[in-house]
């Protein structure tokens, strides 16, 4: 088990380095809601969150914009990595998976902002332990993983509660999130891990693996990706003040078949 968190720590690592990892909520808002609200309910989204302030069918056309925006994106540098000699590594973690999973945590903050989250980025403008917990919990729930979900289901109750402007640190590391980051980590180092052991063959045609590989990135990054979105609307939007919030039911989350891959094929 540590062995397996081992590898999903060494691929959150270098993916967190990559410039810009760390999303503004405020900019980003902004920018998302300027073509759909007045300035007014702009600033009321970002001051007071977006569920009860902006339609859901608006909030859902954004989220859905901006995963095909990321989902291109992360398939033509996966194409183009996929060629030999293309790009250099990151340390130890190839530099295909690192910007896959860059591209996962960007767009996994935009979808948390753009369903009602805080800010999660501390005061220098990072993202913390706890942040980092969090984004582990998210990619959790891309890859089907049920306690995850769960656990987004339980901390989307306390965020409407009272909308606060940055999530508490405690609220990212008490004992059942970091039970799922756990059980995340060590199913995706797993998977990883095998996905590590074919590597060279993936390489041997350089063109058709890299068409390949563009190809199956597509297939794993926007499933995953509407699968958060769609967690997020679920857990997020069910104020009743909001202005067309889908009416809810408890949801009992399954462990979910491995019927997509949940990282980069090489």
């Amino acid at each position: 088990m540590a062995n397996e968190i081992k590898i999903w720590n060494k691929v959150m690592s270098a993916a967190l380095k990559f410039p810009g990892v760390a999303v503004d909520r405020e900019k980003f808002l902004r920018g998302a809601l300027r073509k759909h609200c007045c300035e007014a309910h702009i600033q009321d989204a970002i001051s007071k969150g977006t569920a009860g302030v902006v339609p859901s069918k608006v909030l859902d056309k954004i989220a859905a914009d901006c995963i095909k925006s990321h989902t291109k994106k992360v398939t033509i540098l996966s194409a183009a990595m996929g060629v030999p000699g293309g790009w250099a590594t990151l340390g130890t973690i190839p530099s295909d998976i690192a910007q896959f999973y860059y591209h996962v945590f960007v767009v996994a903050q935009k979808l948390a902002y753009i369903y009602g989250y805080p800010d999660m980025r501390d005061q220098n403008g990072q993202l913390s332990q706890g942040a980092t917990n969090l984004l582990t919990v998210f990619v959790g729930v891309m890859t089907g993983v049920a306690v995850a979900a769960k656990t987004l289901q339980e901390l989307g109750k306390k965020l409407q509660q009272q909308f606060i402007k940055k999530l508490p640190e405690y609220a990212l590391s008490d004992g059942v999130l970091q039970m799922a980051v756990n059980k995340v980590a060590k199913k995706v180092g797993m998977q990883l891990s095998k996905n590590g052991v074919a590597d060279g063959v993936s390489k041997i045609i350089p063109l058709v693996s890299g068409l390949i590989s563009g190809a199956l990135t597509y297939r794993s990054f926007k499933p995953q990706a509407e699968r958060l979105s769609t967690t997020l609307h679920n857990t997020m939007l069910l104020l009743p003040q909001h202005s067309s919030a889908t009416p809810t039911v408890e949801v009992d989350y399954q462990e979910l078949p491995p019927d997509l891959p949940p990282a980069l094929p090489n």
